[in-house]
């Protein structure tokens, strides 16, 4: 998800543990109530899912932002935060989430009728 100093990289669990978790608790949710035609609560998840994925990207920025703020010297201080990159799994959040609420929105109630 980062890649300070193009050093290492930082996904999710290494950024926020409890909130990577909590992502991953509220996908696992949305794929099981799907499995069990719940179509309200994967309503729910697909955008819970959304919106934690969009304050997961804010806080990111914002750490981006700050990380080096107690250094005086503006140069330095930009130069240093350049250095630290967004990466391609950005994109995946968002896809899955994003298509996890068109597939909630797109999907239509089955009406089952019993033999006439």
């Amino acid at each position: 998800m980062l890649r300070p100093f193009h050093l290492m990289n930082w996904n999710v669990y290494k950024l926020n543990q409890p909130y990577g978790m909590v992502i991953m608790l509220v996908g696992v949710i949305g794929i099981l109530c799907t499995v069990l035609n719940q179509a309200k609560i994967t309503r729910i998840a697909a955008w819970a899912s959304l919106v934690l994925v969009v304050l997961l990207f804010i806080a990111a920025i914002l750490k981006v932002k700050t990380t080096f703020s107690f250094i005086p010297f503006r140069g330095i201080n930009g130069f240093l935060t350049k250095q630290i990159a967004f990466k391609w799994g950005w994109y995946v959040l968002f896809t899955g989430a994003g298509l996890s609420v068109i597939g909630a929105l797109a999907s239509k109630k089955r009406v089952y009728t019993e033999g006439k």
